[in-house]
């Protein structure tokens, strides 16, 4: 799973747990690891949600200063279904 290099620091800082994502279908599973930095993401959860459910709350949880932020780089290629995907970080051991 990327992320936008001004986001990468917090994603590791534990600062931001969830991420919006347009995609066809889910690019990621529920107990994946995906590297970043010298740990990995850990997906614990994915749902499918709908553009009015993207608040401002949820874009700043992001990472995002508000929902035309988090738009602008959600979207990965030709998708339409709007995914809401919750992550930890662990560092690796």
């Amino acid at each position: 799973m990327m992320f936008a290099k001004q986001l990468r620091d917090r994603v590791v800082q534990g600062e931001i747990t969830c991420s919006v994502r347009i995609w066809q279908s889910p690019r990621v599973k529920v107990g994946g690891a995906y590297p970043l930095g010298a740990g990995a993401i850990h997906v614990t959860a994915i749902r499918q949600i709908s553009l009015a459910d993207i608040t401002p709350d949820l874009a700043r949880r992001s990472g995002f200063l508000g929902v035309v932020d988090l738009l602008k780089v959600a979207k990965h290629g030709p998708g339409e279904n709007v995914y809401l995907v919750e992550f930890e970080y662990r560092p690796s051991v």
